[in-house]
């Protein structure tokens, strides 16, 4: 019996065969990704590429069961391809150690995917692949989930809707002087061992994004003595490795900063004031903890006394100071200092986070939480559930079905909603793609370049003018830095696209600044030239010496046979709705669920208590929570 009878009898002759013959790439191999990897090979796909970065950690486990205690360290997409060649060793499944934004996956090696899977979790990546499959005009499934809830939708250039065409939420901020001076929550201590002071001694700076500085100018004593106070660690940062370090350091951010903070009395009027700490004193205090050591550093889930994070922030120190000496002997000469940023998987840097903010929360009277816990806060992350990964992977392979047959009207945007009213899949059509979208609302198109030779003029002249048809338009030109060309800015026009840090893996985009009826955004990728050597058989390789007929050519040509029909911008639209993501400080999957509780009443009498997409941090405050980002849009099954 054929090993494919089942899927022949089920998907058919045609769509079987499409399958098979489909070559597709995933991105990401984590939760989702394990499950769909193993969704594609027992569906029968018959070459499948696996891009991952990650190496695989102990918490992996519990959900990415392609993943065994032995692997922990290593590759996860070469791992997972070692795995699930199991289920279907006839499969072709190729793993790629890398970052899916590395210069070799360009928009040329997308074009070669009949469809590409979106199982990553995080919301630049997700964006970047995005980009990528619409300039590429490929079809991308996109899928996430977040704790009990998940989405699936279906993304292709010109038909339905993209990852940027709704709105996404943006990550939370804390103001700086709450962080530095007034926190009152568990998160705001963790936020100032994790982006303040693990920074300030072991990294480059503060972590700006982490802070909200609108408030600064109304405090403006207060700040200025905050960068006193930054200053004053810069010295203390010199001492890294010696014996006095532990000390100088915890003298100087929890009893002299704490004891400055108390001086200020208009602070403390409606506040607790907060309680400096002794080194020495403590340190008396702490032999039992320091006994015990070894077994207060593996347990996860117990809260730790004072005396146990002041064991436990010495130790981390201890063990990031030898690292931050390993480094700075290996630096070469003109190479920059080293730094040490925060990992959640690191458990040097999390143990130093998890005992400052230990120790902070105890100076300001504010509950401690376990290693996990702040594992989980500082780290963003929102507990995985297994099941949910396997629904949102099975989802993701009927819609690709779906894709292969070109049946984009029937495909859908699926919300995994547990604790709706009325159903678990909450089905809707795909969105229509937004005008104004500043992804998939403009106009794709490509070029090759010999970089030996284009000039950003001949962009400009042959491409631009002549092949778009801008002609005499105002028009500019930028790439991911800036603005390379305007009518004003005419410098970089001899200049070499090398010259400009333009690649092959670069885009350029074309604005029309026209003020009547102006071209939707034009964006180009560039193609580096490539030469056949032997014939059409062999494979396409980089020019790297000139032909006898280069300079009977253009340095610069496009893709395009014809003139295009640039379409020209939409009038302003009111936004798009939010599909599966936040708008309105609401996440879609909490509207489908509002919509199923107007005529329904709840199925189970616990769902008042459903589990939140937000990662609690001690009360039901809203700023006891750390935002974490959501996959966006989704995709369906009919019902």
């Amino acid at each position: 019996m054929a090993r494919d009878r089942f899927n022949h009898q089920s998907l058919g002759v045609s769509l079987n065969s499409s399958v098979k013959q489909a070559r597709v790439l995933m991105v990401g191999a984590g939760g989702i990704g394990c499950e769909l990897l193993k969704n594609l090979v027992l569906s029968g796909f018959g070459e499948i590429h696996v891009v991952d970065l990650d190496t695989i950690d102990l918490s992996n486990l519990n959900r990415q069961f392609l993943f065994r205690q032995e692997h922990i360290k290593k590759s996860k997409a070469l791992v997972a391809k070692e795995a699930a060649q199991k289920f279907n060793p006839n499969a072709q499944i190729v793993a790629h150690h890398a970052n899916i934004k590395d210069s070799e996956f360009t928009v040329s090696w997308f074009r070669g995917f009949k469809i590409v899977f979106n199982a990553l979790d995080n919301l630049e990546a997700r964006r970047h692949v995005n980009k990528m499959c619409l300039a590429a005009g490929v079809p991308l499934i996109e899928s996430g989930t977040t704790g009990f809830n998940g989405q699936v939708q279906v993304i292709k250039k010109g038909l339905t809707a993209c990852y940027d065409c709704s709105p996404k939420e943006t990550p939370k901020t804390f103001p700086v002087c709450t962080i530095r001076s007034t926190p009152s929550q568990p998160i705001h201590c963790i936020v100032w061992g994790k982006s303040y002071l693990l920074n300030e001694i072991f990294g480059a700076s503060e972590d700006e994004s982490a802070f909200d500085h609108s408030a600064d100018a109304d405090n403006a004593e207060e700040i200025a003595e905050l960068k006193k106070e930054s200053e004053q660690l810069k010295k203390i940062r010199e001492a890294v490795g010696t014996d006095a370090f532990p000390q100088m350091l915890f003298d100087k951010v929890f009893d002299a900063d704490v004891e400055r903070l108390r001086s200020v009395e208009d602070m403390w009027k409606l506040r607790r004031r907060p309680e400096p700490l002794k080194y020495e004193k403590l340190l008396s205090q702490a032999s039992d903890a320091l006994s015990a050591k070894d077994d207060v550093l593996k347990d996860d889930q117990k809260v730790w006394s004072l005396e146990e994070s002041l064991v436990v922030f010495r130790d981390s120190l201890d063990r990031l100071s030898k690292r931050m000496l390993q480094l700075k002997k290996a630096k070469e000469p003109a190479a920059a200092d080293p730094i040490i940023t925060f990992d959640k998987d690191d458990e040097d840097t999390l143990d130093f986070v998890a005992s400052s903010a230990n120790i902070r929360s105890t100076i300001f009277g504010i509950d401690r939480k376990s290693r996990f816990d702040i594992k989980q806060m500082a780290g963003n992350i929102i507990p995985a559930i297994a099941t949910t990964n396997a629904i949102v992977a099975g989802l993701c392979v009927l819609e690709s079905f779906k894709v292969l047959k070109g049946d984009y009207g029937h495909s859908k945007e699926v919300f995994l909603t547990p604790f709706a009213a009325a159903r678990l899949l909450a089905p809707d059509k795909s969105r229509n793609p937004n005008p104004s979208c500043p992804v998939c609302g403009v106009f794709n198109t490509g070029i090759t370049v010999d970089f030996k030779r284009a000039t950003l003029n001949d962009v400009v002249e042959d491409i631009v003018k002549d092949r778009l048809g801008f002609g005499e338009r105002e028009f500019v030109v930028s790439n991911e830095v800036g603005i390379l060309y305007d009518a004003d800015e005419t410098e970089n026009l001899p200049k070499k696209l090398s010259e400009l840090g333009v690649n092959g893996s670069s885009f350029l985009t074309i604005m029309d600044d026209d003020d009547d009826e102006p071209f939707v955004n034009v964006v180009i990728d560039i193609q580096e030239e490539y030469v056949l050597i032997n014939g059409p058989s062999v494979t396409m390789v980089e020019l790297t010496e000139p032909r006898a007929s280069d300079y009977d050519e253009k340095p610069v040509k496009s893709l395009l046979t014809d003139r295009p029909d640039i379409p020209r911008k939409a009038k302003q639209l009111p936004p798009a709705e939010a599909n599966g993501t936040a708008q309105n400080g609401k996440h879609a999957l909490d509207d489908v669920a509002e919509v199923e509780q107007k005529s329904l009443k709840r199925a189970h009498p616990g769902d008042d208590n459903q589990p939140s997409k937000k990662a609690k941090t001690g009360d039901s405050s809203a700023d006891d929570v750390v935002l974490v980002e959501d996959a966006g849009g989704a995709i369906v099954i009919d019902d």
